[in-house]
């Protein structure tokens, strides 16, 4: 059999049946430390597809960082069909200020496709693109929440694309929710360009969670697994199918106060029943918060302190409240008594 040939990206070359990190040079900050996007390129002996997953578009998001670092140290990866293209963090910029943004004070995530002579997430977007997503046949784009709030595990998926309906079913994260893309979203513009991208949120910005990271590493091997790229060892089916939410809402506060949460996210509720309530800080008054309908907790704020009109908690739709209970209860358990990995390999 002939050898597969080699994989160059950044003006390297990586050789079938090996690894390699590869510095891609991005800019120069202002007392000229050079910043650079790096990705780790895991090249296989057998031929296979592209794949690329990606973390910390969002410089506060460090789930993703923390998904990708396991897939990586993952056994399944020595004998990998294709070539996985891993970026955990996109934006170095805002991992290094503890930031969602960009220096320029823009959202990378809204810039797409970018200009290789524009502002400065448009170049990152722009590099992104033309050297990790067209270079692509499929990715798996890994978020949390925005500050002071948290996702449960999900994957966002366009209406009305079935075939990616089906691959989020194969990631198996607890909820699969259809949302519109956004203008200028890496998701909307992969679209354009035929690079299908499964959208995973979980967590919170700055914090680690371990359910969540379980959740992400579980479904980013079930897809290389769907795809011929890893073997079936070491990759669990899901024990339950994914709950659709074919919309969801934000449910707000209804006025100033302390917040307290009596639904976590996860939590199946039913119309009219108690969620949270808000009290003004002498006690005075106090208003609770209720289910405006039955669903799934997708979302919710962490942060106690809350302004009237504040999204508090975010309400995926299910079709049956009682067939999803015991839904989500096996995928949880599954993920709490799977560790998926060694100690020695997480620690």
């Amino acid at each position: 059999m002939a050898k597969r040939p080699a994989f160059e990206i950044g003006g390297k070359t990586i050789e079938a049946g090996t690894r390699q990190t590869v510095d891609i040079p991005v800019s120069v900050l202002s007392d000229h430390t050079p910043i650079s996007m790096s990705v780790h390129v895991v090249h296989g002996k057998k031929p296979g597809p592209v794949m690329f997953v990606s973390g910390g578009i969002h410089g506060d998001e460090v789930i993703g960082i923390e998904i990708i670092r396991r897939v990586l140290a993952s056994k399944s990866m020595k004998n990998l069909a294709g070539t996985l293209l891993a970026v955990p963090i996109v934006n170095t910029y805002g991992l290094i200020n503890h930031s969602r943004y960009l220096p320029d004070r823009r959202d990378l995530n809204r810039v797409f496709p970018g200009s290789n002579e524009g502002s400065l997430a448009a170049r990152l977007a722009h590099m992104f693109l033309k050297e990790i997503v067209k270079r692509s046949e499929i990715g798996i784009d890994l978020h949390s929440a925005a500050v002071h709030r948290t996702n449960y595990p999900q994957v966002r998926i366009s209406p009305e694309d079935p075939d990616m309906e089906a691959l989020a079913h194969v990631f198996g994260a607890p909820v699969i929710i259809k949302s519109p893309l956004r203008d200028g979203s890496l998701r909307g513009e992969a679209k354009k360009i035929g690079k299908p991208i499964l959208l995973y949120e979980a967590g919170e910005g700055l914090r680690f969670d371990e359910f969540s990271i379980r959740a992400g590493v579980a479904g980013v091997l079930r897809v290389m697994n769907h795809k011929g790229m890893v073997s079936k060892r070491g990759v669990s089916a899901p024990k339950a199918a994914p709950q659709l939410c074919l919309s969801s809402k934000w449910v707000r506060a209804p006025m100033g106060g302390l917040l307290r949460i009596f639904k976590s996210d996860g939590a199946l509720v039913r119309t009219g029943e108690l969620l949270a309530a808000v009290s003004a800080p002498f006690g005075e008054k106090e208003q609770e918060i209720v289910a405006p309908f039955s669903g799934i907790i997708v979302g919710r704020a962490v942060m106690p302190i809350v302004n009237e009109g504040d999204a508090v908690f975010h309400i995926g739709r299910v079709k049956s409240v009682a067939k999803a209970e015991n839904a989500v209860e096996d995928l949880v358990s599954q993920l709490e008594d799977d560790p998926m990995f060694d100690e020695d390999e997480i620690i």
